[in-house]
């Protein structure tokens, strides 16, 4: 059993039967009346994302989990495939249990987290920035680069991030895989 004090970004815990991953999290000390923490849980089985506030001290049941290293090979409609980086073996996920799945290119390496209990696999992180190339965008205009204006860019993926005007197709960009958003160009 963990206590409240124990919550942090990434902490699986079971709560009302289900396991829920903390997405996000705030201790919260209010100037009157007792502490408590404001999180943000998302449901590794059905992939929903539910608010919920814990008093201080509050006991909550942990869930005891192991990371490995998978790649990602393809994906098959809503099933995307992965291999174990150290024994080669090979699992299958629903789309639902990925975060940015619309970002994951074939060849990337990501961490899946299992159950130690039933070796079930609860969720996968990916790396927090993927390089990735433009498929297509509007031409750029030489002298678009003052402005903070941005237009839509298909990447080789065949999700759509929001790039500054200057971008064209061919170019390699960062994109942050959480918000799904552009961080910058990248010189290849």
């Amino acid at each position: 059993m963990a206590s409240t004090s124990d919550i942090r970004k990434g902490l699986c815990i079971k709560y009302n039967h289900d396991i829920f991953k903390i997405i996000e999290f705030l201790h919260v000390k209010p100037g009157k009346g007792p502490a408590f923490v404001r999180t943000k849980l998302k449901s590794v089985t059905t992939g929903k994302v539910i608010d919920n506030t814990f008093s201080s001290g509050h006991k909550i049941e942990d869930v005891r989990v192991e990371t490995r290293s998978y790649q990602f090979l393809y994906a098959e409609g809503e099933t995307y495939h992965f291999m174990n980086t150290d024994d080669y073996n090979q699992i299958s996920l629903q789309e639902s249990s990925l975060d940015a799945p619309g970002l994951l290119k074939e060849g990337e390496v990501v961490k899946i987290m299992f159950n130690t209990e039933d070796s079930m696999p609860l969720s996968v992180d990916m790396p927090a920035s993927v390089i990735l190339e433009v498929t297509y965008t509007e031409p750029g205009v030489k002298g678009n680069t003052a402005t903070n204006a941005t237009k839509p860019a298909k990447v080789e993926t065949g999700a759509e991030v929001n790039v500054p005007l200057f971008i064209n197709e061919g170019d390699k960009i960062k994109v942050d895989t959480e918000k799904g958003t552009y961080i910058e160009r990248v010189k290849v």
